[in-house]
């Protein structure tokens, strides 16, 4: 069965940036379970998956443009200290916040000054390429649940109660 719309797809992968360091993997863990189809992964990787199948491995090098987008230094804010409460702020935190229009969003500390603190809304990997090197491990169907919800239930996926 090859890769397609409203798959479930089950991959080992480990990704590099480009100087080769391991930024994730799943090795030591469980393989990434997803539905195809339902922008659960990033462009990039589900265009390269597409019409793989069982034993499939694969290196691939995904452009920012078709991950995690470009760096945009708008992201970029000068927040007022007071606003982290008593916590001890150092860079390289990470808080959620509220974005301009309301959305949910991660933003990490890059700098701690005496009254203002720094924060950067881009993704860790925004502006850069990965370098993936996926083995397909399953395809299967996906039921009509998971494709009403968007997602994988079961095992390596959503349970609901």
């Amino acid at each position: 069965m090859q890769i397609s719309k409203d798959k479930v797809v089950t991959i080992d992968y480990t990704l590099k940036d480009d100087e080769g360091t391991v930024v994730d993997t799943s090795e030591g863990r469980d393989a990434l379970v997803y539905l195809h189809g339902a922008n659960n992964l990033i462009p990039g990787l589900e265009v390269a998956l597409e019409g793989k199948a069982v034993g499939d491995d694969l290196a691939v090098r995904i452009a920012p443009e078709d991950a995690y987008g470009a760096r945009d230094d708008e992201k970029l804010k000068a927040v007022p200290r007071h606003l982290f409460g008593d916590d001890e702020i150092k860079a390289g935190a990470q808080y959620h916040a509220t974005g301009p229009n309301g959305e949910s969003m991660v933003v990490t500390v890059t700098e701690v000054g005496d009254d203002n603190v720094v924060v950067d809304g881009n993704h860790p990997l925004a502006g850069a390429h990965l370098n993936f090197d996926v083995k397909v491990v399953e395809v299967r169907d996906a039921t009509a649940e998971e494709i009403s919800h968007g997602h994988v239930h079961g095992a390596g996926g959503h349970e609901h109660d």
